[in-house]
């Protein structure tokens, strides 16, 4: 089933201006912007999907149209990235069965984890809505405690039930352990990979909800749909020896360039 893929990228980031042109140095010391390791990672996808970065930016658009990727205009009214990819999904028209919402702050997101992401969501025909979880090792679970010990907000926790719906996402590190993991060892927390599946009619739905107090107090826009009462599948996916981490904050820009030449990637 082919899938409209929409990065969502805007320039006046909160936390980190200018963010999706920020450069980062890969492997072989070439220097990529961040929007442009998001679209590559896209296209990486397999299924023929079709993939957009959608913006309010001319400045994002430009860099985007100049290696080669398909952009879609946007409003500034939008509040997130889900509202950015309803409006992006309306403006080409609808047409596709699942849109993934690839958020343009993830450069390391494996292929697989989008492959993954879609065929859970066309598993579950009752699910309006699937994101990736990674189960953490010592050593990501620590970089996320170290991140709060530091007053940074990093990355993003999920918490879920039996049947794989969410009960909870948050930018503290939940569930509490009270214990200490060494770097290799398997922990009961999990990443939030940021990264989502939508059947069109929730994602239709999700502008015209108002933003509840969770998602307000937490800053995370999946929060819209459990104060709604709308299940988020979570589908677990694994790292297979690729390291996975979001640029957050400037201070995660040479983490993630130490990923990038770890694994090889150019």
């Amino acid at each position: 089933m082919a899938a409209l893929i929409v990065i969502p990228a805007r320039y006046a980031s909160t936390r980190y201006p200018g963010k999706p042109l920020v450069g980062l140095k890969g492997a072989g010391g070439q220097v990529k912007s961040l929007i442009r390791r998001s679209w590559e990672a896209a296209i990486a996808v397999s299924g023929g999907h079709r993939v957009v970065v959608a913006t309010d930016d001319d400045r994002i658009a430009d860099a985007a149209q100049a290696f080669g990727a398909e952009v879609v205009m946007t409003s500034e009214s939008c509040a997130n990235g889900t509202e950015r990819c309803a409006e992006a999904f309306d403006r080409l028209g609808g047409g596709y069965d699942i849109v993934v919402n690839l958020q343009g702050d993830a450069p390391l997101t494996p292929a697989w984890f989008v492959e993954e992401l879609i065929a859970g969501l066309e598993a579950d025909p009752v699910a309006e809505v699937a994101t990736p979880v990674l189960r953490c090792d010592g050593a990501a679970l620590n970089a996320l405690l170290g991140d709060r010990r530091a007053g940074r907000v990093g990355g993003t926790t999920a918490v879920f039930g039996w049947d794989r719906k969410a009960l909870y996402f948050s930018k503290e590190v939940i569930p509490y352990t009270g214990r200490t993991y060494a770097d290799g060892d398997a922990t009961p927390v999990f990443h939030h990979v940021g990264c989502y599946a939508y059947r069109p009619s929730a994602l239709a739905a999700y502008p015209r909800w108002q933003a509840g107090p969770l998602e307000r107090l937490e800053g995370l826009e999946q929060l819209r749909f459990l104060e709604r009462e709308h299940p988020v599948l979570c589908v677990e996916v694994e790292a297979r020896g690729r390291q996975f981490w979001e640029l957050n904050n400037p201070e995660d820009q040479p983490r993630i360039e130490a990923m990038l030449a770890q694994m090889g990637v150019e």
